[in-house]
């Protein structure tokens, strides 16, 4: 549900819907949020990234169109609407009355409420993340510049961001695309986080298969590896127990808008036609191998700070 009650300045909050198709034809990425500048300036928004056509366009709306619930994740923003079943788009160019059911929510747990664990609980923090579903199952039709597409079998994932701005630093990916009976879903970001006049390299991965979630993230004392190949993104995660590598290879993108400030005054370029290699063991056992289709993922701000060949927390 929104955060930003009370808030005026400094800050932005925003939902990040990905949508995909049963053929894998048409998939595409909705932003709506709030954004409010250093001096109060206010503006709504939905940014729009057709991510087969690497188009994105930004909608500005103002503060007023912004009527988000108070107990519990509904927006009507405009003549749009956005909740966990439901996204419902009037925008030039693009109408969709889509069902969203079946999801698939980031587990809670005694002392991590979230994706982020207990860092959730710090209040200065200066980017929050959230899931709201790593995997659903979409229902309904969407026209997109005057072509009737049928998203009825397709796919979905729902996210959510909050804060003053992104960070420094980061890469980003996510598939729910992979062959296999029941729902697989990757989720891996590693981004700079200032914290108390220094920062730390954190870390937060979901690999949700055969019904359960492994996490591996700074919170839970697993270790990881990141490095860039001349084509390729590479990382690994592993605790006690479990091992998780991934090999990323980065597809066309486009440019969206990124908040500084809570200003929408950055960018970054993501993609929604990469693919994410994966394969994940217990101890020596590979347990599953297969490669994620129409993953998104971002690269972004000088992600040499977030490398290291060697094992680390």
């Amino acid at each position: 549900m929104y955060h930003g009650w009370g808030r005026t300045r400094n800050y932005f909050e925003g939902w990040y819907y990905k949508i995909v198709d049963a053929k894998g034809q048409n998939a595409l990425a909705i932003i709506p949020g709030i954004s409010m500048d250093a001096e109060g300036k206010q503006h709504a928004f939905i940014q729009v990234m057709d991510g087969i056509r690497c188009k994105a366009e930004y909608h500005r709306f103002e503060a007023n169109d912004f009527r988000p619930s108070s107990d519990r994740f509904a927006l009507q923003l405009g003549p749009n609407y956005f909740d966990p079943s439901h996204l419902k788009l009037d925008l030039p160019g693009l109408k969709a009355d889509l069902q969203l059911y079946d999801p698939t929510p980031w587990p809670k747990m005694l002392g991590a409420p979230g994706i982020m664990g207990w860092f959730g609980f710090v209040p200065f923090m200066e980017c929050y993340h959230g899931v709201v579903s790593l995997h659903h199952a979409l229902s309904g039709s969407l026209c997109l510049n005057g072509e009737d597409l049928d998203f009825t079998g397709g796919i979905g994932y729902i996210e959510k961001d909050w804060g003053t701005s992104f960070p420094q630093s980061w890469i980003w990916l996510q598939s729910n695309h992979f062959d296999t009976p029941s729902p697989t879903c990757l989720l891996a970001s590693v981004a700079r986080i200032p914290w108390l006049g220094t920062h730390f390299i954190g870390y937060i991965v979901g690999f949700y298969w055969e019904g359960k979630l492994h996490r591996f993230a700074t919170y839970t004392g697993a270790k990881m590896k990141a490095q860039l190949g001349e084509k390729e993104v590479i990382l690994a995660f592993k605790d006690g127990e479990y091992l998780l590598e991934i090999i990323a290879q980065p597809g066309p993108g486009a440019n969206l808008i990124s908040p500084i400030s809570g200003e929408m005054t950055g960018k970054v370029n993501e993609s929604i036609q990469a693919k994410a290699e994966v394969r994940f063991y217990r101890k020596d056992q590979l347990l599953f191998s297969g490669t994620g289709q129409h993953a998104g993922l971002e690269v972004a701000g000088p992600v040499e700070q977030l490398l290291c060949d060697d094992w680390r927390r």
